[in-house]
């Protein structure tokens, strides 16, 4: 049963991750004038290469989450009726600021520990130029950083009650989100950390460590916003 589904995490993750990375880089060649700012085709195997590679290994935090709820080590509940709609999205809603606090200093820790950074995150941030990132670069990491950077979706099981099928379709929204923050399109829509903040991330190395707001680089001091940068070419 264990092989069964971690086979099935594994094909899923593999047919989100095609679909979705070969509909962004087709909106991204439609929405910037400067091929220039487009990735060589060199580049983007080179990412598809390393995120196949590591496809395996991310399957591997599903299905031990899935093991330790059926286990009842979680606090996951199957149905919302068991706790109310209005319980459901209370729960729902401190379930995120955790995974976005978790998210936030995980991503931290793995730039400002030198040896995590060498050893792991900088197999991601050799892509340090927008005509370096594409969405390939999403899921373009060494296994184990991309599984510590999903952890806190785990950890807030064991917090906070959540229904079991929201957690697991977060778990595979985590790798949508991430190809779209790749893209380098930026979509202002306060509050969310969209591709122009992350691209900043990417350059700097220094700021916008967050994954779906902007909040916790607010609170913590490490916000950019991109209209700071635009500002300065002008």
């Amino acid at each position: 049963m264990e092989n069964e589904r971690l086979a099935q995490s594994a094909l899923g993750g593999s047919a989100v991750f095609f679909m979705n990375k070969v509909h962004d880089h087709r909106w991204k060649c439609i929405g910037i004038d400067n091929k220039d700012a487009i990735p060589s085709t060199k580049a983007m195997l080179l990412q598809i290469s390393v995120a196949m590679k590591a496809m395996p290994w991310y399957t591997a935090l599903p299905t031990v989450s899935e093991f330790m709820i059926e286990k009842g080590w979680t606090r996951c509940f199957a149905r919302i009726s068991d706790v109310s709609w209005l319980a459901y999205l209370v729960y729902l809603m401190v379930y995120l600021v955790i995974v976005e606090f978790g998210i936030y200093w995980m991503h931290r820790e793995l730039h400002d520990i030198k040896p995590l950074y060498k050893l792991l995150h900088a197999t991601h941030h050799i892509y340090n130029k927008e005509n370096t990132l594409s969405p390939f670069a999403g899921l373009a990491f060494h296994p184990l950083d991309g599984i510590l950077q999903a952890v806190p979706h785990v950890i807030a099981l064991f917090l906070v009650p959540m229904h079991f099928k929201t957690h697991v379709i977060l778990i595979f929204v985590e790798g949508i989100w991430t190809a779209n923050i790749h893209d380098c399109i930026h979509v202002k829509r306060w509050p969310v950390m969209g591709a122009g903040y992350h691209t900043i991330h990417h350059i700097t190395y220094r700021h916008n460590y967050g994954h779906y707001t902007i909040w916790m680089d607010w609170m913590f001091g490490t916000l950019r916003h991109p209209t700071d940068d635009e500002s300065k070419k002008a």
